[in-house]
């Protein structure tokens, strides 16, 4: 063992301290609000590699300290170790301007009050390289770091990606000028006339760095304690509401003043979003948290990025009822902001040469797209769709208009129950759904547009220039048994006029005979649907509490679960769901018995044909034969309620809810029958 020389402590001291640019940076900007600036302007080159320069008007350096200024562990914070329990400024061990030197050249350029002229002066590895020289100076210190990182080779070269870097440093002094409401702060690159950050205010600060979009969806929230054996605090901050929606959380914590990390507020109000708003949307919070010094330990970190605090659980705790609280007194509204869509009045391109007509806005420079690149219809847009052109035909009761517009307003409005199940086979089944979604086809379902239906089982959509034949069957029965996954225990009920369970049985098992020609034995059939019926008596309640599904003590269903919002399935499929019901089941296996009873309902809820034949297609033969105008107009009317039911109820909500599994890019559920790009290339050789 032998000890080391202080140059190479230092420098492996300073590698410490000084991880990234941002981290220099973030030491100087609180150095800066120590001295009690009240503007601080930020210049950076390379992304802090090749020049880092944070410029304040605070009070200054003594010229008597300037010797001394960059030496390991001189400050001007504290005395005694003691003084740690009260500190209150950000800084207080003296290493970070000491670190900056042994890693990079730094020159120091300050005035104080009073003072005719200011002094510059260069420090390397911790001591000055001059002795200080007169020279004109604003108010406050400008501290300059040159050439950063240029003695360790590995880590200059893991920050060449200079954008990344320049972003974190935006992100920060984005995080302090939100809190810091009393100091002006810019930060632009050298040599950029614009900044691109320039606040004034707490509420504009929000506004002008995270934009409008978050700034208007903000709402104010404040806690507090004053137990002593619980915890002593005082919170207060803004947090998104329910309109707000982001891809990942932002968390602008300050506890003292000081901007830090708390993993466990963090995840615990992640938490409380999750299950208190749809899609589990991802928050913006930015909270200050006061506490008595002497509760936070400040010295845990090298970087000074994470706390201790006193009595955390109980903090947290009482933080986490006051989003909670928040989040549910606000969330009885949704605000959809909408946008003005610029285009011809039919809905259709616009074809017309003359300049003075345009259908954008004049100061909005369109982006050239390719021809064979150009997609006419979009998601959102139901103009030039396949019931477009065809012929209206008058409208029943479930047509009108006014039905159209309450269900569109319904699905937009759908949401899944908040809480999902806590029984670990139901969150395994749903890890599994997870687990082998198909990416490709999410993206599709996600953002399709549906033309028509091909034929009785096929439907046809539209995603970017490709165009799908879609398995409806397939497409609603997999969506199905994944809503009764998602709403397990948790649905509305649809009341029947209790049809009993071994009538419906007996029906099933005569269907099943019919189509194998064969001759059943009745008194066999009634003998099996009673067995089947009293093996359901005894699942009543499991069925009833987990499912919906209601049997009564004479053994009649008279309720069924609601699985999709606006959709009552096929009750000529009844008979066939009760017998699968009893017979393919494993009730020994609970995420097997779960398992069955889902995919059960499923295939019953799945939009399958109307028994009766299409009168629009083949099946007008069987009308034919026998013309019953009744029957013919019953017929009319189940077919044309299932396309529409398929169009305004199946696919809007396809798009919020189906993962589309592994399965269905090689089941034939999805097939590909036109390209835009490959039939540009058979009309070029045409």
């Amino acid at each position: 063992i032998h000890r080391l020389d202080d140059s190479v402590v230092n420098r492996i001291a300073a590698g410490e301290v000084i991880q990234r640019p941002v981290a220099a940076v973030k030491e100087l900007i609180e150095n800066s609000i120590d001295a009690g600036a009240t503007s601080i302007n930020v210049v950076i080159k390379d992304g802090g590699l090749k020049l880092i320069q944070v410029s304040d008007n605070g009070h200054g350096i003594r010229y008597e300290d300037l010797p001394i200024l960059c030496e390991r562990h001189t400050t001007s914070k504290l005395s005694t170790y003691e003084d740690l329990q009260t500190i209150k400024s950000m800084g207080f061990r003296g290493e970070a301007l000491a670190s900056m030197t042994y890693v990079g050249h730094v020159t120091v350029t300050t005035i104080t009050e009073g003072q005719l002229h200011g002094y510059r002066v260069s420090y390397r590895d911790g001591v000055m390289e001059h002795e200080p020289r007169p020279c004109a100076a604003v108010k406050g210190t400008q501290t300059m770091i040159e050439n950063l990182f240029y003695n360790m080779t590995a880590r200059r070269k893991t920050l060449q990606n200079s954008n990344d870097d320049y972003s974190k440093i935006v992100d920060l002094i984005c995080r302090f000028a939100i809190h810091n409401v009393n100091v002006s702060f810019s930060c632009r690159k050298h040599g950029a006339n614009r900044a691109d950050v320039h606040t004034v205010s707490n509420l504009d600060a929000i506004r002008s760095v995270y934009g409008v979009s978050v700034a208007r969806d903000l709402m104010e929230i404040e806690a507090s304690d004053n137990d002593p054996s619980r915890s002593v605090f005082k919170m207060d901050g803004y947090i998104s509401d329910a309109n707000h929606a982001a891809k990942k959380t932002t968390m602008v914590l300050f506890i003292n003043g000081r901007s830090v990390e708390c993993s466990a507020l963090k995840r615990t109000i992640e938490v409380v979003y999750a299950a208190t708003l749809p899609k589990a949307s991802k928050p913006f919070i930015y909270m200050s948290i006061v506490l008595p010094p002497e509760h936070v330990d400040v010295n845990i970190h090298p970087t000074k990025k994470e706390v201790s605090l006193l009595n955390q659980e109980s903090l947290v705790d009482t933080i986490q009822y006051a989003v909670e609280s928040k989040l549910r007194n606000s969330n009885t509204t949704k605000m959809f902001h909408v946008q003005t869509l610029y285009s011809s009045p039919s809905g259709l391109p616009s074809t017309s040469k003359d300049p003075q007509i345009s259908s954008s806005p004049p100061s909005t420079k369109l982006q050239k797209v390719p021809i064979h690149k150009m997609v006419r219809t979009d998601s959102q847009d139901p103009v030039g769709r396949l019931h477009a052109y065809l012929k209206n035909k008058p409208l029943g009761e479930n047509g009108k208009k006014s039905d159209l517009t309450s269900v569109r307003n319904a699905v937009r409005q759908r949401r899944n129950p908040k809480e999902t199940a806590d029984l670990t086979s139901i969150q395994e089944l749903l890890a599994d759904i997870d687990c082998n979604t198909h990416s490709g086809m999410l993206d599709i379902v996600k953002d399709c547009t549906y033309i028509g239906m091909a034929d009785d089982t096929f439907a046809l959509l539209q995603h970017s220039t490709r165009l799908f034949l879609v398995n409806v069957v397939n497409l609603s029965k997999e969506l199905m048994y994944q809503q009764v996954l998602r709403r397990f225990a948790h649905f509305n009920a649809i009341q029947l006029s209790d049809p009993a369970l071994t009538e419906l049985m007996v029906m099933a098992l005569k269907e099943e005979v019919s189509q194998s020609d064969g001759h059943g034995d009745v008194g066999l059939h009634e003998r099996i649907a009673e067995m089947n019926a009293h093996e359901l008596k005894g699942k009543v309640e499991m069925l009833q509490e987990y499912f919906c599904i209601h049997i009564d003590q004479q053994g009649n269903l008279s309720k069924l679960p609601v699985i999709l919002d606006q959709y009552t399935p096929d009750m000529d499929y009844v008979p066939e769901f009760i017998l699968s019901l009893a017979n393919d089941v494993n009730w020994n296996n609970e995420m097997e018995c779960f398992q069955g009873i889902s995919a059960a309902l499923g295939n019953f809820y799945a939009m399958h044909p109307p028994l009766l034949p299409n009168p629009s297609g083949a099946g007008l033969q069987f009308y034919r034969k026998d013309i019953n105008q009744e029957l013919l107009l019953e017929a009319e009317s189940a077919w044309a309620q299932r396309e529409w039911t398929i169009q305004h109820v199946l696919f809007p909500s396809m798009r919020l809810f189906l993962k589309p599994p592994n399965a269905m890019a090689t089941d034939g559920t999805f097939v590909q029958v036109a390209s835009l790009e490959k039939l540009y290339k058979i009309f070029e050789r045409c």
